[in-house]
């Protein structure tokens, strides 16, 4: 495709992901409200995220390694309907329990869509270039993270609309990217006769990772961290994935390319993405809830406090994306905003009910700056070690990295958040002398609630939070640490790799 073609196909591909990402984040900072409304509870909050988080990332590998076996745009389509469906009916919910299970089925969509847009562009430019293009991802990640929380903030507190509309946003934006597409986006594909699918390695792949999610988020609440529970559900998510993984070493088409993630960099991105996606998402997530539960202010109140993080990184990808095309190197880029990220992470971690709102801003700003210039370039470092034959699976394992990481933080800190809400909660009703009822189970809808219990629970989810943010800055500095050990490879100017014989190690050009 020539640039002009690419810039068209882009315009569509951005307003897909735009769709996907303002999905999440329109949400999220009205979720309190939709929970509330719908009678949840915290552990029902904290799964209306993950059941995204974790059917999204079960099945990114899968669209990753179907990319490379079928055609690309057919893919794309038909996640558009996947997600554009379950949108709409999460809007007609009646129950949590309805909303969880569409969730879901949107988090399918979601993860098709995250990672075939990364693929389309791999295969329509190369890897140095693509970090210009990384730079209009990264705006409108911003965009929508931005406008997504202002969105939701609005929506919400507009009585002629309700927080169903958060859902239905997503809707018309997929009917125009999906009719722009049809026109705009023309792949070269070449067929493949001999295309099989790894479905027993995916179906190993997304029970184990399943099971494993689904202890993280129980454990601690319905039953202890030693029990016989945990032992079956640990054990068992083991030998899931220790079979996943030797079928992925002998299959013809594997979903995740062991051969890849065995050597040096795609190893270390993979683990430094894995732990930028738990810190980002599973910190960021909660955001949200603290500004409304523990601050008292409204959805979109809550929405504009989270610009400082948005902007960082709006601001952080289009530098680095420009810089990173100029420049052919991306390690120094990836050093610097793990570093960032870790050291926001550690300002946030001081945090409690009362601290000042210009210092979470700076803190939420450094936040939005690591993770702007260091999310997009890790997914670089893996595409440019491979060649074109191997994209879609490449980027679909970093990503389901990520999206694991998202998940595991996401259902590991909100189990730390409600154990130790519950412990607060407790002591401050018994100080009112009052029983408490427990926090797995308590309402969030504060306004229902007296004035001495409500302050309790506020101060209560304030002062949780921080740690959720100390916890969040140690997975980032472990990101730190695998950036260091990157090799300083210089990226690609063409879109494929020679051809290599299959075992041999592709040749890249060192800096």
């Amino acid at each position: 495709m020539t640039h002009r073609e690419v810039l068209r196909a882009l315009s569509g591909l951005l307003m897909v992901l735009f769709a996907a990402m303002v999905s999440s984040t329109v949400v999220s900072v009205a979720l309190p409200r939709i929970v509330g409304d719908l009678e949840g509870t915290q552990s029902q909050y904290t799964w209306v995220v993950t059941a995204t988080l974790l059917a999204s990332t079960a099945s990114t590998p899968v669209w990753g390694k179907l990319a490379d076996l079928f055609d690309k745009k057919r893919l794309l389509q038909v996640a558009i309907v996947i997600f554009a469906a379950a949108s709409l009916l999460c809007g007609l919910v009646e129950s949590t329990g309805q909303l969880i299970a569409l969730r879901a089925v949107q988090g399918l969509g979601m993860g098709a869509l995250q990672v075939l847009v990364q693929v389309i562009i791999g295969a329509m430019v190369s890897p140095k270039e693509r970090g210009r293009y990384n730079g209009y991802l990264g705006g409108v990640m911003a965009v929508s993270t931005v406008g997504g929380p202002l969105l939701g903030g609005a929506i919400t507190d507009a009585d002629w609309l309700g927080w169903q509309w958060c859902f239905f946003l997503a809707v018309p934006i997929c009917v125009a990217a999906f009719w722009m597409l049809s026109r705009t986006l023309h792949l070269a594909e070449s067929k493949r006769a001999d295309a099989k699918v790894d479905y027993l390695g995916a179906t190993l792949i997304a029970a184990g990772v399943s099971l494993l999610l689904l202890w993280v988020t129980f454990v601690g609440n319905d039953f202890d961290w030693i029990s016989w529970q945990t032992g079956a559900m640990v054990a068992g998510s083991a030998v899931l994935l220790g079979a996943a993984v030797v079928v992925e070493t002998r299959v013809r088409e594997p979903v995740v390319p062991v051969h890849v993630l065995k050597r040096r960099d795609p190893a270390l991105a993979t683990v430094a993405s894995l732990a930028v996606g738990m810190a980002m998402f599973g910190g960021a997530v909660f955001l949200g809830q603290y500004f409304q539960i523990s601050r008292g202010f409204s959805p979109t109140e809550a929405g504009l406090l989270t610009i400082p993080m948005m902007f960082g990184v709006m601001v952080a990808s289009a530098v680095a994306g420009r810089l990173v095309s100029r420049s052919g190197k991306v390690k120094p880029y990836i050093i610097t905003g793990t570093l960032v990220l870790t050291a926001g992470f550690a300002a946030l971690a001081t945090i409690d009910h009362e601290t000042n709102l210009v210092f979470m801003g700076a803190g939420m700003f450094l936040v939005g700056t690591g993770v702007g210039m260091s999310m997009q370039n890790l997914v670089l470092v893996v595409q440019n070690s491979v060649p074109l034959r191997e994209l879609g699976a490449a980027s679909g394992a970093i990503t389901f990295f990520r999206s694991l990481g998202g998940t595991v933080g996401v259902s590991v800190l909100g189990a730390v958040l409600a154990d130790q809400v519950a412990d607060t909660i407790a002591s401050g009703l018994a100080a009112l002398g009052i029983e408490a009822a427990g926090g797995g189970s308590s309402s969030l809808n504060l306004d229902a609630m007296p004035a001495p219990v409500a302050e309790v629970v506020r101060a209560a989810y304030g002062d949780a939070t921080g740690h959720l943010f100390l916890i969040s800055a140690c997975i980032a500095a472990a990101g730190f640490i695998a950036a260091l050990f990157l090799s300083p490879v210089e990226l690609r100017e063409t879109v494929d790799l020679a051809e290599t014989p299959p075992g041999e190690e592709p040749a890249l050009l060192n800096g």
